[in-house]
């Protein structure tokens, strides 16, 4: 049996090709990502599928760069320029990156666009697939171009790890709603078993989205997807702390640094890094500057912006026009501002070598991060690691994703020309002290929480997530258990069957008097009963009068409201003596409060409870109301001696004393069977699972968190469960 093996797939492959003489050079990628994952990758047997950025001239170049970077580890997708236009400058770059950074009005929701970036994504799928992949091997898919990738994935490998990681801000669901194809994206990304973001907010808005847009349920930051949980994480990126601690460290990066600041002679660096893109607020970033300089004129000749912008798309319109005003507002500064002496702006467009950058993180004094809306932000990060022995001040945009990391900087709003202008004007006028304080507190958080921890606790919860599935799926009524229960069910002689009604017997409905029993369900349980071995009981949270109407006559013993209403043992209904109902009057009062402020909620008075039903309210707002009810209500639980069940879009309060556990032992005791069915879905059939003898099959309907000893996916399996029995009723 062969090992196991790790496969990364990312758009690029952590390599560059370029054609020099007529001769291709191999370059190797200096990003985080190629750094922090090459411990991986090239490990034998492992991989990294992507496309390499170049496109071969013939089918011969096509093989020879295929074999060289196989060697590599590194198995190369080759794109069509049409492919390229469509799939990556066009959906990928075109609508998810304005969408994800919530510039919608540069977002163009062209359909061909869409079907390329389908192609694409399925593509890969068949590429991974060429690669004999086994279902103990763990697949890591990275970033907004393959967000289909991870369910194209599950669909023919149903076991196999998946993990997802998005280096790109999330956005709220009310702005990914306008996406068109949005479901699709978002059910791209359940076929993951661990999907992950930089940020806390991040997680929340993809959760939101999966709720509000997909009506997926959401629990403890994880999805159930088929019996499938998903779980939604975040783990912020580092960087390889060593690697640029190490260069600011070395003579030679000291040298130039001292060359930098001589050059400049010993005025304040105030240093800015960014690929061209118009989410990085390099325009805000210039007119705080210039404000800098007016408002505050002892600093001319005092700063130096130093701004190196890295080029990117900037054939795309919106890419030009903004390299234009930047051009611009530089030259309009330095014209207005500067003089022989003094150039306020020192403004690059070009890439730098890594060294280079390291020079200039150990010469800056000030590093200056205005993105309007960024993933993470590695640069911060890099400044950082630089500054072990020298001191400088990071001035940090709050909507950056690394600003939740690095809570020293100084922060502040992008969008606010003053707050980035007083930003600076605190930096360059604090203490060295201070300086120190601050950066050591950053340097800490930056060194442990290194690109290699990244990954280290990134695969770690993956591979926590397929254990914890594995647990799950033991719980699962599958074939093999499903007839170990009926096994024990034939050699039995006198059988107790405990069933819930909403959301077992019945599926869930918006209006709950239309959630009654239909013709199938009355033929179903009729057969089970028509067994002389056979005892039903209807066990619900239902009014006395609506289960007496649904089932009297049938033979069936029911218990109503929890266990206040009964006609066990001999059909007749009788209530539960000395419970008091005076707790009703407050509780009342205070879900009246919250009916009357939130539309489609309703409260329904039963003998001994009350219920606050939610289910016809809008989604969040019914979930943050009836949490609200649950907290003002708490401090009469003890005074009235009272339980409050939270449901399935419902919360109820009644007395201690009544539920499903106590009223199903009141059955069981005198009833003495030798075999036990109980299945539920809500939090009340929870007392009813541990009230039960040992010997008792509890099923829980819903893959919750559950002392059931084993779960059905919904109510249809429930249906399809209880029908076993009635075909093995007469044998």
């Amino acid at each position: 049996m062969r090992e196991k093996k790790t496969i990364i797939i990312s758009n690029r492959l952590p390599i560059r090709i370029e054609r020099r003489n007529n001769e291709l050079h191999f370059l190797p990628s200096e990003g985080g990502l190629a750094t922090g994952l090459g411990s991986i990758y090239k490990q034998k047997n492992n991989i990294w599928i992507g496309w390499p950025g170049f496109t071969p001239e013939s089918q011969e170049e096509e093989i020879m760069i295929r074999e060289k970077l196989t060697e590599e580890n590194l198995i190369p997708i080759f794109l069509t320029e049409e492919e390229i236009q469509g799939y990556y400058e066009g959906f990928a770059n075109e609508v998810l990156w304005p969408v994800f950074h919530y510039r919608l009005s540069y977002a163009v929701y062209d359909i061909d666009y869409w079907k390329c970036y389908q192609q694409v994504n399925q593509k890969f799928a068949e590429i991974l697939d060429q690669q004999h992949i086994d279902e103990r091997d763990e697949i890591w898919i990275h970033d907004y171009q393959l967000m289909l990738l991870p369910k194209l994935v599950r669909k023919n490998h149903e076991q196999i790890a998946i993990g997802y990681f998005q280096h790109i801000p999330f956005p709220p669901d009310e702005v990914l709603r306008g996406i068109p194809w949005r479901d699709e994206l978002l059910e791209g990304l359940l076929g993951a078993d661990l999907i992950s973001f930089h940020t806390y907010n991040d997680t929340q808005h993809f959760l939101n989205s999966c709720k509000h847009i997909l009506g997926q349920v959401v629990t403890n930051n994880s999805i159930d997807i088929n019996s499938r949980s998903v779980s939604v994480e975040a783990y912020p990126m580092g960087i390889d702390f060593t690697k640029f601690d190490t260069l600011a460290h070395s003579p030679q990066i000291r040298a130039r640094a001292k060359e930098i600041r001589d050059y400049y002679k010993d005025k304040i660096i105030i240093l800015s890094i960014d690929r061209l893109d118009y989410s990085k607020g390099i325009i805000e970033r210039l007119k705080a500057y210039e404000s800098l300089l007016k408002t505050y004129p002892q600093f001319r000749e005092q700063v130096i912006l130093y701004m190196l912008v890295v080029p990117s798309r900037d054939t795309v319109s919106q890419y030009k026009l903004l390299r234009d005003e930047i051009d611009r507002t530089v030259g309009h500064i330095n014209a207005v501002y500067g003089s022989n002496e003094w150039i306020p702006i020192a403004y690059f467009y070009n890439s730098f070598p890594v060294e280079e950058l390291s020079a200039l993180y150990v010469s800056a004094q000030i590093c200056l991060v205005t993105s309007l809306r960024d993933g993470m932000n590695l640069v911060c990060k890099e400044y950082v690691a630089s500054k072990v022995e020298t001191n400088g001040v990071l001035v940090l945009s709050e909507l950056a994703g690394a600003s939740k990391d690095l809570q020293e900087a100084i922060q502040v709003n992008p969008n606010s020309i003053e707050q980035i202008r007083d930003g600076l004007k605190q930096a360059i006028e604090m203490s060295e002290e201070e300086k120190r304080t601050r950066m050591d507190e950053s340097i800490e958080i930056v060194k442990k929480f290194n690109i290699h921890h990244w990954v280290k606790i990134f695969f770690k919860r993956l591979r926590e997530s397929k254990i914890q599935q594995k647990q799950e799926m033991n719980r699962r009524i599958r074939p093999v258990v499903r007839d170990a229960i009926i096994a024990r069910y034939k050699e039995s002689k006198r059988r107790l069957f405990f069933f819930d009604y909403d959301g077992t017997l019945v599926g869930f409905e918006k209006d709950a008097a239309k959630a009654t029993p239909t013709e199938s369900l009355y033929n179903l349980l009729n057969s089970i009963q028509d067994d002389p071995a056979n005892q039903i009981v209807i066990i619900s949270g239902r009014r006395q009068l609506a289960l007496q109407n649904w089932f009297e006559n049938k033979g069936y013993f029911l218990v109503a409201e929890h266990g206040a209403w009964t006609n066990f043992p001999d059909f007749n209904w009788t209530s539960k003596d000395n419970l008091s109902n005076t707790w009703k009057i407050p509780v009342k009062r205070i879900m009246d409060k919250y009916a009357n402020r939130t539309t489609g909620a309703s409260v329904e008075e039963k003998s001994f409870s009350l219920a606050w039903h939610y289910r016809k309210a809008q989604t969040g707002l019914g979930l943050q109301r009836a949490q609200e009810l649950y907290d003002n209500l708490q401090y009469l639980t003890k005074q009235y001696n009272l339980q409050i069940l939270f449901g399935d879009k419902v919360v109820e309060v009644k007395n201690s004393a009544l539920n499903k556990g106590s009223a199903a032992k009141e059955i069981v005791n005198p009833f003495k069977p030798d075999f036990i069915f109980a299945i539920g879905d809500d939090a009340t059939d929870e007392d009813m699972f541990c009230a039960l003898p040992e010997y008792a099959v509890t099923v829980k309907v819903g893959n919750k968190k559950s002392d059931a000893q084993f779960y059905v996916e919904n109510q249809k399996e429930a249906i399809a469960l209880i029908a076993h029995f009635t075909s093995n009723s007469h044998e």
